[in-house]
């Protein structure tokens, strides 16, 4: 085995954004990409040389030949020993308790989340801290600029290591430990619920589906919801992962999930469904013909924490991401605890948990977390739910219901418009932030507060700008505009609405009628048709 040191030329456009480098699959497969990007990680690091490196991935197309690559240079640049998932598998949650529990210096999690897979799909790579979470905007940023000089590179010439099977092998000077991808997160998982009353609600009868979405989760949540808790055989949906995911999009919202959602409809379906994405870190939560938005789901969840044992102390706070909605502040508010408001991108909540400041976190973008690892954690989610339903012993539309009841309904919806042209969508943000709205009235309501979100850090004094627009009303309702960074082509515009209901009479309406004229004076204050051409958002939720 030799170490060699390859030539290089830097590239162009490598910054990565909150979720990493996400390119697609060919962008990748040009000769030293992926190894440029490893190498400018490795250089930004302090000393790691005998230190522990976590390495997996979601298993989509490349992920294999990428493990290979990083094993070797990691050898060639003098880390001690590396941890990679059996088949190069580790869900991003898996991969943050892993680094956690073995006192790694850090990990590269190789995923590009909810988006397509296959070789005309996407790809991507990110690199966790010790902590295990998201690599801190300061770190990024030094990746991106060592990227944009790097003139070389270190690897091993060595063959490749056998991946599929648990053991340890030495490459160069380093132990290379393929370990079994599912055994510690599920361990956390058993010490943080009431395993024992999941059982026996399923013993009892109780029914559901997770639909795995032929990707990440799959083995995990057979391992845990069919072999630990004794859900049936077959309660697992496409849990096989695949590289290409079955050609599906692995994104668990009512479009992309549309079988979990057909399976959950009607009288005799099944109790409770959930479904997870391409990496594990995201969830959707639904009852019997029943949809519980991701909003709500932080709320309920954090209203009933203490009936599971890993947070039976109650919650030192909460944290959501900007444009997901109030609903958890109400609550908040009731524990007498506080609520954070972030941008979006799990990295922001990192320092509030390192604190000790929160305990529970959510995005409006179907993600939900906790102390326990530093990522969103989507079968955490799933396994949650089962812990309020197993002790409550109600139906989700009931728990969720009498919610409302006591809290009030913040009525929310997501519009999103995928793929739009990247010029058109940055030149309609860029209008909006020109404009002057505070003081003025909207769809019948006085605006009281018109900004571009800017966060800065309470731990760590660190500030980020122009996370969002925000049309926020005098009786609370809000619309935001934000440009999404999880895409690999064009651009993805979301948008937000929201308004809170405290009556519980006039709680049941649907949402995008509740919505109608918040919905309306979003598309035309952004004049969404004329700048985009689209007359309707590709997924609603």
């Amino acid at each position: 085995m030799t170490v060699k040191t390859v030539a290089t030329t830097p590239f162009e456009g490598q910054r990565p954004g909150t979720s990493g480098l996400r390119k697609k699959v060919r962008v990748f497969q040009q000769p030293h990409y992926l190894e440029n990007f490893v190498q400018s990680i490795f250089d930004c690091l302090d000393d790691f040389s005998g230190r522990i490196l976590v390495v997996g991935g979601d298993g989509r197309f490349h992920n294999r030949v990428a493990v290979q690559t990083i094993l070797k240079m990691a050898a060639a640049n003098g880390w001690g020993r590396v941890l990679v998932g059996q088949g190069g598998i580790l869900s991003t949650p898996a991969a943050s308790c892993v680094i956690r529990a073995r006192g790694a210096f850090g990990g590269l999690i190789l995923s590009a989340s909810h988006n397509p897979g296959g070789p005309d799909g996407d790809f991507g790579i990110k690199y966790n801290t010790g902590n295990g979470g998201p690599a801190p905007e300061r770190v990024t940023e030094a990746i991106h600029d060592r990227s944009r000089v790097l003139d070389r590179y270190r690897t091993l010439e060595a063959d490749d290591i056998d991946i599929d099977h648990p053991g340890r092998h030495l490459l160069g000077g380093t132990i290379i430990e393929v370990i079994d991808p599912v055994a510690e997160y599920a361990a956390l998982m058993e010490n943080l619920f009431d395993f024992d009353a999941i059982r026996a609600l399923f013993a009892g009868g109780f029914s559901m589906r997770f639909d795995a979405m032929n990707a990440v989760t799959g083995p995990y949540a057979r391992a845990i919801l069919e072999e630990r808790l004794g859900a049936p055989a077959g309660t697992v949906m496409n849990g096989t992962p695949l590289e290409d995911f079955g050609g599906g999009h692995p994104d668990p919202n009512l479009v992309h999930a549309h079988d979990l959602v057909a399976a959950l409809s009607g009288a005799g379906s099944p109790d409770f469904g959930a479904a997870s994405d391409g990496d594990g870190d995201r969830n959707m939560i639904l009852g019997r013909d029943f949809y519980v938005t991701p909003s709500d789901s932080l709320a309920v969840l954090a209203a009933n924490a203490t009936l599971c044992p890993g947070y039976a102390k109650g919650l030192a706070g909460i944290a959501r991401s900007m444009p997901t909605s109030g609903a958890a502040d109400r609550v908040a508010k009731k524990l007498g605890i506080p609520c954070y408001e972030t941008p979006t991108g799990w990295k922001f909540f990192g320092s509030l948990l390192d604190a000790g400041r929160v305990t529970l976190c959510g995005e409006e973008s179907f993600g939900t977390g906790s102390d326990h690892v530093r990522e969103k954690d989507g079968l955490w989610a799933v396994l949650m739910w089962l812990n309020v339903l197993a002790r409550r012993r109600e139906s989700v539309a009931a728990i969720v219901k009498a919610h409302w009841a006591e809290y009030g309904r913040t009525y929310y919806s997501r519009h999103d418009y995928e793929g739009v042209d990247a010029d058109a969508a940055h030149g309609l943000m860029e209008r909006l932030r020109g404009l002057s709205l505070t003081g003025t009235r909207l769809a019948g309501r006085d605006v009281a507060l018109f900004d571009d979100f800017a966060y800065t850090d309470p731990v760590d004094g660190s500030t980020s700008a122009h996370q969002g627009i925000r049309v926020v009303f005098a009786d609370g309702a809000r619309i935001v505009y934000r440009l999404s960074g999880t895409g690999t082509e064009g651009a993805t515009l979301r948008v937000y609405i929201e308004r809170f209901e405290p009556d519980a009479s006039a709680q049941d309406t649907d949402p995008q009628i509740a919505l109608a004229d918040l919905i309306r004076a979003a598309g035309d204050l952004a004049e969404i048709k004329a700048r985009t051409g689209r007359a309707e958002p590709t997924v609603i939720t």
